[in-house]
């Protein structure tokens, strides 16, 4: 299990991270401009969903690519060599297993109309940090690098996708509307 987690960490630290800071980001956003819980699920939905498709196609297509590379490099057959499948899945089941986190409060407050409001927000940000802070364990556990440092980097690119997101949903809603 640990070797397979190994082979696909990759894939599944960049699915994982990707499906985080882009569902994160379009929540931020849409709480920055002051959307409702219903547009903010509607768009992390289309987002996590969208984006966990297209990461799983340019992860088989890297993956495949790559391949074929050393293949010709190594004078192998395609044929011996392992299913590009394998990071497909890797990336596209992390990107929605993370990307889902930001949304999970949105969804529990729409479908049990706890009406949250900016609580959800801060909520949402609270396990999405988690979620950051996880993964950049996971990718440290695995890679053998210093935790505290490959936690810490992985929390600030994630929050500085935050802020950008919720200062730019901000500064347009005043703008458009």
């Amino acid at each position: 299990m640990i070797k397979k987690i190994e082979e696909n960490l990759r894939e599944f630290v960049y699915g994982g991270m990707d499906g985080a800071v882009t569902t994160f980001a379009i929540v931020t956003g849409a709480a920055g401009a002051n959307f409702g819980t219903n547009v903010i699920i509607i768009l992390g939905l289309a987002n996590v969903f969208a984006d966990a498709f297209s990461m799983a196609v340019g992860a088989y297509l890297s993956e495949k690519a790559d391949q074929q590379l050393e293949a010709k490099k190594n004078k192998k057959q395609v044929e011996e060599l392992e299913s590009p499948l394998a990071a497909s899945v890797a990336t596209f089941m992390s990107f929605i297993l993370v990307g889902f986190v930001p949304l999970a409060v949105y969804i529990v407050d729409y479908v049990f109309g706890l009406d949250l409001d900016d609580g959800a927000l801060i909520y949402s940000i609270i396990l999405t940090l988690i979620a950051f802070g996880a993964i950049g364990y996971l990718r440290a556990v695995v890679t053998h690098i210093n935790k505290f440092k490959s936690t810490l980097e992985t929390l600030g690119l994630g929050v500085a996708a935050a802020v950008i997101s919720y200062t730019l949903g901000t500064v347009l809603e005043k703008i458009i509307t």
